[in-house]
Parts: C-alpha cells; structure tokens; sequence
C-alpha cells in the first residue's frame, strides 16, 4: 500500500449528514435516537475514514465527542419520577433539534436541484429493472448517492470478508495506482461489476483500503460510474461513457 498516498475527497457531507444517514439507514426514530448504537456506527464510519486518509474536519470528531457525552449522561440513574430524564432533560433533546432542523435545511436545498460536481457522475437506481442492459440509466431515475453510501457497502465487504482471507499475509505492496489499472481491466470486459467483486482479489485490510481508495480515485477522474439498484441495495460499479462513446 501507498502510505504516502491520499486522495483529497472533497467531504460534501458533514457530521449531522452521517447521523441522518445512520438513522434513515436503521429506520430508527429522530425522536428517539438509540445513542450507544448510533455513537458506536458513528466512530466505526470516522475510523475508516482516517484509514483512507480523508481529511475528517473537526467538526466530524466534536460530534464524536458530544454522542460519547450524550451516551454518558444516560447512563447516569434518573431522579425519582423523571423516568429516563436526566435532572429533568432529555440529553438527546439538543442534538434531536439539530438534527431536525438541518433536516429541513438538507431536504430544501435538494429540493433545488444542486449538486457538488463531483457526485454529478455517481447514479443510483429506484426499483429493479434491466438497467444492467443499458450503458446508462435514464435521467428520472437517478437519486441521490453520496461517500456514506460506499462506506456502507465497504463496512459490509469487511464484515463479510471470511477470516482465513481477512488474515492471510501476501501481496503486500500493492498500490493504488495498481489497483486503479486493474480495476479498469475488469471493467473492459464486463457491463458492469458488483461493488463486492473488486475486492476479491484482496487478502488484508490494508489491500482493501487501496481498493477502495482506488474506486474513489476513479471516481473522481469520473471514469467510472456508481449504480445502485435500490436505495442501501447492491452496488455496480461501470466504466464511464465519454463524449466520444469509448
């Protein structure tokens, strides 16, 4: 792996975004935010970040911060007739309005039709369909798809990746540049590919990380392009269209 390497993803979302994520994600309740699971989600989400040497901005490691405060001050034992309250406050009470409210903020801006330039090329699916047949899905189908969307499926490559591969020591040294060149390979011959098959050849964290490093380097270049059949659902991966049809 390139140690030194680090790729300048442009963090369009905020802390209060990968909350929002988190809870549409679990379909928990706004009003009700389960915070030791949610808190525990959320480092997990900052941890691989820093393993993929994105610039995390502050504000990302006081929200970890104020959730392990929140997380704390529940667990202290209620007054008698306050129930789960806290000298009378829920903890969560704060948080909850932020979050509520920059809710309505997030919903209004899309509602504009902007986008950051550099998910202009990521597209994600409502409803199954033979998409797959097509080298590009029509307009009034796409939906919105951001970076917490491919940490989610990577999280989901690290849990599923079988342990006696998980810890197998070999191919060490791989860079990203390498895996950039044979991630274009596989799509030369291919439609599309799941999200899941570009890490099969990988045999340690660490080769993972390059992976995935190497897709959102693609990304950026804007060769490649996202899919998503459905919202949270299984995740292709194709190489980008250009003007010219190559």
């Amino acid at each position: 792996m390139d140690d030194k390497y680090s790729i300048k993803v442009p963090l369009f979302e905020g802390p209060l975004d990968l909350l929002l994520h988190l809870i549409k994600r679990d379909e928990v309740d706004i009003y009700d935010i389960p915070v030791a699971r949610i808190a525990e989600q959320y480092l997990e989400y900052i941890e691989i970040m820093k393993d993929l040497n994105l610039d995390i901005a502050g504000e990302f490691l006081v929200m970890a911060a104020t959730l392990t405060q929140i997380k704390s001050r529940m667990l202290l034992p209620p007054k008698e007739g306050e129930g789960e309250l806290v000298d009378g406050v829920d903890p969560r009470a704060e948080l909850i309005q932020r979050l509520i409210e920059y809710k309505k903020f997030k919903e209004a801006a899309q509602g504009l039709g902007e986008r950051e330039e550099f998910w202009r090329e990521v597209f994600v699916r409502q409803g199954k369909g033979a998409w797959e047949d097509s080298a590009e899905p029509p307009e009034e189908e796409l939906f919105n798809f951001g970076l917490f969307d491919l940490l989610d499926a990577f999280k989901r490559v690290l849990s599923n990746m079988p342990a006696d591969r998980f810890h197998e020591i070999g191919g060490a040294g791989v860079s990203v540049t390498d895996k950039i060149n044979r991630i274009l390979e596989m799509l030369e011959g291919a439609e599309s590919l799941t999200f899941e098959s570009l890490f099969e050849e990988d045999r340690t964290r660490g080769q993972m990380v390059v992976s995935l490093l190497a897709i959102l380097e693609l990304t950026r270049l804007k060769a490649i392009r996202i899919m998503q059949v459905e919202e949270f659902g299984t995740i292709r991966i194709m190489k980008a269209v250009t003007d010219d049809g190559v």
